[in-house]
């Protein structure tokens, strides 16, 4: 019966993370996508605005991401949204905009 107990809590466990990394990955998904469209009207300002909420959503999801190709795209995905907002900070809109368009691509594939 213990057994049992033990290979339970596990699995809930185990459930547990994955349910709480998969809203941090949607939020910053979310928020990644309207700093491109943003970034694409030329309004750096709010590009950064968003790009910063996906960064601490990313580093979130980072954190309970499971299996080394999940960890490795959130681990990107936070990267590359922070270069996304040193260029947005600097004015560099374009660069920006490329930035958290490869910031999505790593937070869809790590959702996987």
């Amino acid at each position: 019966m213990k057994k049992l107990a033990l290979i339970t809590g596990g699995i809930l466990l185990l459930f547990s993370s994955t349910i709480f990394a998969e809203p941090h990955a949607d939020a910053a998904l979310k928020h990644a996508k309207e700093a491109v469209e943003h970034g694409k009207m030329g309004h750096s300002a709010v590009l950064v605005e968003h790009a910063e909420t996906a960064l601490e959503h990313a580093k979130k999801a980072k954190e309970a991401a499971k299996g080394d190709d999940s960890k490795h795209h959130m681990h990107e995905a936070v990267e590359t949204l922070q270069q996304g907002i040193e260029h947005g900070k600097l004015e560099h809109t374009e660069m920006a905009t490329h930035a958290v368009e490869d910031a999505i691509k790593h937070l869809e594939a790590g959702k996987k």
